[in-house]
This record gives structure tokens, C-alpha cells and sequence, in this order.
């Protein structure tokens, strides 16, 4: 413990009051845009720092219904605080963020009722913070529906052969018989379905996904793989490889921070003490990797000097886990992760974060999606913008550091 602190000390950490800033202008910028961004959705990435409307077809559209919760919560809280002035203005506030969710609550619903662009693993990202918030917010029942049917869409994927949750494509092709590392932050839909039904089907195939996946993501040096093949007649371990780190053998900066959130889920849910153990090891690969001021490049391959875009939506979701994982460790280790997790949101806070409607209608700059290389097979798009995940992290990192939250995951 005492190496890992001497490593970050001295680095500021983000002070109560300029939480409180942060997810006050967060909160403005999402009622700014709920005029364009109610019947429709925010793009995964913006363009030129701002995001155009798009349907509600894409794996990333949960994140930008999740913002809207976000700031809901953060309405009915300061309404709530005692002696709060201007009460009655927040609760209206707060119920026009309701209102505009419950909006898109609907369209999730009508999305799996009818199948649109379901046939993939991302039920988790698309209905955790749009749907399971709003039921556990709100009591939506039909937000209840929909995601509980999420997660027997999501169970379809599921191969007994391997016992992993495919990732993307035709389940019967080889070149697709696969989980990608992302596939971790899925999985609390699965264990929020048994919670709900009583049916331990959901449980068990999350489980038995989590040990397949961190028996073979993790590499021996605590990098991980984005991706890992299995053979699809034996269920036998095949090979890793990248779909958008630099190359095979790097460590995709994203991939690395799902493994450090994912890694907190996967211990939330099962109390497998050597999953404390794998969360330590991937997360100290991701430290040790980070630039001066915290924030990584696209892939943790790249460091201070590269001429490589950075990605800050991985350092919003890293932190997102380090404060999970805080919840459930002794006090001197768990002072230590919620540590990293303040001074990554300050860096976050003071370097990329929007501060002028003007400039974005996003929340954080210079995040990175799909960056291509020589040795990938990447589309180029979403590099150097905003990106929705990276905004919605970053309100759940802010809200998890004031408050005692009920998470959606």
C-alpha cells in the first residue's frame, strides 16, 4: 500500500463544493438539452464538441437516459436539503427530468417489446440507467417490464458450450463465438432480474459468464484483453485479440477501466474474495499506465510525449469503479481507492470538462470511441469529442462522491 500511495501524493483531489458545481452545470446542460433530446437521443460521440439527435437504435442510448435520472436525483436532493431555498422551482425541475425520462422509458420498452436492434449483448448499457433507474426511482412498472425483458434477451446469448455471453453476430459463426471485456458492466442486469423474479437462471448465467470471462481477460502482466475466443465445439479457451485498442498485445485504455469496474460488480455480487485480488491487479496496471495528469490515452500503450488523443471517458468509468470497490475494503485500502477516484474526477473536473454551453453540449472533451490504428480494424470516428458514456460516468462518478447512492447497476 505505502508504493501506491507514494505514487499519487500530493495530487489535488475534487473538494465537496466543486462536486457540487460540477453536477449543478452537468444538470444545466442536460435541461438545456431535453428540447432536442427527449422523442430522440443523444449520438455515442459528438461532432465538433456537440451531439445530434439520433433514434433509439444504437447500444449506447441508455447512457443519455441515465443523465437525465441523474439529474433528477440531484433536483429532488437539493429540494429535499434542509432549509433549501427556491423548493418548489427544484421539485419542478426535477419533474420535468421524470417526465422527459419516463419519455424515453417508453421508447426503450416499445425497442424490446419489438425486437429493434436487440440482437447483441449491450442489454445492460441500454436498460440498466434508463430502465432499472426509473423503476427503482420511480416505480415505473413498465420500465420494470422492459428491462426484465432485456435480460431474457440478454440470457439468449448465452452459450453453455464455453459458458459465456457472446458479444455481437450470428450465434452459430465461428468468428463471432466470443465475450468482449465490456460485457462485465452487462451483467447487473442479470443479477437485478433475480433479485426482482425469485429465478436464479439469471444469476447463474452471470456467474458462470464472470468466471469464464476473468479466467481469460486478465492477462499474466494484468493487462487484459478486449476480446477472447473460444472453439466453439469444445468451449475451449482460443486466443485474446483487440477490436479498438492499438494492437493485440497493448492494453486499450477503455477495456482496462470495464475490467476495474467490472471487476468491483463482479465482487459486489458474488463475495468472491479473489475477485478483491484481480480488481487490485488490473486496476494497478491501469495506474501505472496513466500520464501525469491522470487521464490516459486511447490505449495505455501511449504515455506523456505520445502524439495520441486521449481518452477521458476511461478515466470516468475507472473511477466509477474505484469508489464500488471502496464500499467493500478495509478502511486504509478503501481511503486509498476513493482517493484516486477524487483526484481522477478533479483532473477530470479542471482539464475536460465543459464549461460553456457554447463551446459543447456535452459534459467532457477529448474522449475517445473507435480510434483506428495500422493493427487494427477500427472505424475512425468519435476521436477527440465528447462521448455519452464518458458524460454519463462522469454525473455517476460526481453523484457516488456526494452521496450514498443507490445505484442503477
Amino acid at each position: 500500500m505505502e508504493e501506491k500511495k507514494d505514487k499519487f501524493a500530493g495530487y489535488p483531489e475534487i473538494s465537496n463544493e466543486e462536486i457540487d458545481a460540477a453536477l449543478r452545470f452537468s444538470c444545466g446542460q442536460t435541461e438545456r438539452n431535453l428540447p432536442q433530446f427527449t422523442e430522440r437521443f443523444q449520438n455515442a460521440y459528438s461532432v465538433n464538441n456537440f451531439y445530434e439527435p439520433i433514434d433509439n437504435t444504437d447500444w449506447t442510448n441508455g447512457f443519455w437516459t441515465g443523465e437525465i435520472w441523474l439529474s433528477y436525483e440531484y433536483c429532488m436532493d437539493m429540494a429535499e436539503k434542509k432549509g433549501a431555498d427556491g423548493k418548489e422551482a427544484r421539485l419542478k425541475r426535477a419533474e420535468a427530468f421524470k417526465a422527459a425520462a419516463s419519455v424515453q422509458v417508453e421508447s426503450f420498452y416499445n425497442r424490446i417489446k419489438n425486437k429493434i436492434e436487440v440482437d447483441h449483448h449491450d442489454m445492460g448499457f441500454l436498460y440498466t440507467p434508463s430502465c432499472v433507474a426509473a423503476y427503482k426511482l420511480t416505480g415505473n412498472k413498465k420500465a420494470r417490464e422492459a428491462a426484465l425483458l432485456a435480460a431474457d434477451q440478454l440470457i439468449t446469448r448465452y452459450h453453455p458450450v464455453g459458458e459465456f455471453i457472446q458479444a455481437w453476430g450470428p450465434m452459430d459463426a465461428p468468428e463471432n463465438y466470443r465475450l468482449i471485456i465490456d460485457c462485465l458492466l452487462n451483467l447487473p442486469l442479470l443479477y437485478w432480474a433475480t433479485e426482482e423474479t425469485g429465478d436464479g437462471k439469471y444469476r447463474e448465467i452471470a456467474e458462470r459468464h464472470i468466471h469464464t470471462a476473468v479466467a481469460n481477460v486478465i492477462r499474466e502482466d494484468d493487462s487484459t484483453w478486449h476480446t477472447f475466443f473460444f472453439d466453439m465445439k469444445t468451449g475451449a479457451p482460443d486466443h485474446g485479440a483487440t477490436c479498438q485498442g492499438y494492437r493485440d498485445g497493448s492494453a486499450w485504455a477503455r477495456g482496462q477501466a470495464w475490467g476495474v469496474y467490472g471487476m468491483a460488480c463482479a465482487y459486489r455480487y458474488t463475495g468472491r474474495e479473489d475477485y478483491i485480488e484481480k480488481f487490485r491487479r488490473v486496476t494497478e496496471y491501469y495506474l501505472n499506465h496513466l500520464p501525469k495528469d491522470l487521464i490516459p490515452y486511447w490505449d495505455l500503450e501511449f504515455t506523456d510525449g505520445d502524439e495520441q488523443p486521449r481518452d477521458s471517458s476511461s478515466a470516468a468509468i475507472a473511477a466509477c469503479g474505484l469508489l464500488e470497490m471502496s464500499k467493500y475494503l478495509k478502511e486504509e485500502e478503501a481511503a486509498y481507492y476513493a482517493g484516486l477516484a477524487r483526484k481522477m474526477v478533479k483532473a477530470l473536473y479542471d482539464r475536460y470538462a465543459v464549461r460553456d454551453a457554447a463551446e459543447s453540449n456535452g459534459l467532457v472533451l477529448h474522449a475517445t470511441y473507435s480510434n483506428h490504428s495500422p493493427y487494427n480494424t477500427c472505424n475512425h470516428y468519435g476521436v477527440d469529442e465528447c462521448n455519452i458514456w464518458g458524460d454519463y460516468f462522469y454525473m455517476e462518478a460526481l453523484t457516488r462522491l456526494r452521496k450514498e447512492w443507490n445505484q442503477y447497476w
